[in-house]
């Protein structure tokens, strides 16, 4: 088990009814950061509609995450 630090933007945060809170999941992966916070927060967003970051860098889904991390989800920002 790790205690997470999991920030929401956007869509995510109205999902979750929260900006930000403190879990200790059994993970190892952004992949299950995303999919556990979705699952727990009754969120059907596909990984397609979001980003992640740990610790404030940008990051793939199989980056590993450690205890302590901050990992944010966010949508893909568009710009014009």
């Amino acid at each position: 088990m790790k205690t997470l630090t999991i920030r929401y933007f956007a869509m995510f945060r109205e999902h979750a009814g929260l900006s930000e809170e403190s879990l200790e999941l059994d993970v190892e992966t952004a992949m299950d950061v995303f999919e556990q916070t979705r699952s727990r927060h009754g969120s059907r967003e596909p990984m397609g509609h979001c980003k992640i970051a740990i610790n404030d860098e940008m990051a793939d889904w199989s980056a590993p995450v450690s205890d302590g991390d901050t990992v944010l989800l966010f949508p893909p920002v568009a710009g014009g």
